[in-house]
């Protein structure tokens, strides 16, 4: 794997969940709503705003953590309806986010994102695999791998 591909899968490690969290209802009422949950509203600004992409300005994130153009541009919409929202949230609470009138657009833009996000995200694997220097996993020396776990009777 080149180093720009570890650097774009290091960072998307991060985005895609987030952004599939923000096209999730449910998952942002039975997460982000209890205190105790492992991720709330104030991780997604921080990957979306902070650590692993600029929403306000994704372009200089093409080829860190935005794979196309297109990319770009969701990111950016969704910045701005997430920055609607932060508007009408003045306590700063997730719930107060998950009720604000700009919520359903941030859904809304999530959902194309992330099904942008994963087309791209499969296209670059099917991509990978089929490059002959990448090692086919069903085709490893006998004895090997995976399959010589799962065959009964075959080990020492």
């Amino acid at each position: 794997m080149s180093d720009d591909a570890r650097l774009i899968a290091n960072h998307r490690v991060h985005v895609v969940p987030v952004v599939l969290a923000l096209a999730n209802p449910p998952w942002q009422r039975d997460v982000w709503l209890h205190p105790s949950a492992f991720e709330d509203l104030d991780h997604v600004f921080h990957v979306l705003f902070d650590d692993f992409c600029d929403a306000d300005e994704p372009e200089r994130y093409l080829g860190v953590s935005l794979r196309t153009d297109e990319e770009v541009v969701l990111m950016r919409q969704l910045g701005a309806a997430l920055n609607a929202a932060a508007a009408e949230a003045p306590d700063d609470t997730d719930a107060e986010y998950l009720q604000a009138p700009a919520w359903p657009e941030v859904v809304a833009i999530a959902g194309r994102l992330a099904q942008v996000m994963v087309a791209n995200d499969l296209r670059e694997l099917a991509a990978l695999l089929d490059d002959p220097a990448v090692p086919d996993p069903y085709q490893t020396a006998p004895g090997t791998g995976l399959a010589a776990v799962l065959v009964p009777g075959d080990g020492p």
